[in-house]
């Protein structure tokens, strides 16, 4: 990846498209027109996240969160996850525009998270509260019948489907945007 991306990630903010940004066709969306701070809007597009022959969750009403550089992520409402196929976990983590993160797991597999959570996320993001947002690395996860490919990176949760281009922050050459 070109010198000049690293060095000029975060004066990125959704304001300009850079020069090293894939251009979108018809129908698509780059990451590099998403905005940061980061912004969410509501996807009434049909969102599975499947174990096997097992809905862990279903919905035409999720939230998806965008921010530059970063594919989008999708938080199913608490209503249409079957919460008797997870479990919390331990860890956690904070992000510095939603809050405090909470982890969950496959019942059946209870170390390996899997999806997250903002039990009380700032202000903002009031819209997630107890939505869960899974990364599509650990599990299936769909759009409208589309396999979602994972993010790059192991802590990114990132949903890349054909209709959005990059590149894309973690994949290899991009640093630590």
């Amino acid at each position: 990846m070109n010198e000049k991306i690293t060095d000029t990630l975060w004066e990125k903010t959704g304001q300009s498209r850079p020069e090293f940004a894939v251009d979108p066709g018809p129908g698509q969306e780059s990451v590099w027109d998403y905005p940061r701070p980061p912004i969410g809007r509501r996807d009434n597009r049909l969102i599975e996240v499947r174990d096997g022959d097992n809905v862990i969750g279903r919905t035409n009403v999720s939230y998806k969160i965008m921010e530059t550089a970063s594919p989008p992520t999708f938080y199913i409402p608490p209503d249409d996850i079957n919460w008797d196929l997870l479990v919390a976990t331990r860890g956690g983590s904070v992000c510095e525009w939603k809050g405090a993160a909470a982890y969950w797991a496959l019942a059946k597999n209870p170390t390996a998270a899997l999806a997250w959570s903002y039990p009380r996320p700032r202000p903002r993001f009031d819209a997630i509260k107890d939505a869960l947002a899974f990364y599509p690395g650990r599990i299936a996860c769909y759009v409208d019948g589309e396999r979602v490919e994972p993010q790059a990176g192991r802590f990114y949760g990132g949903w890349i489907t054909s209709d959005v281009v990059g590149p894309f922050k973690g994949e290899p050459g991009t640093g630590h945007w």
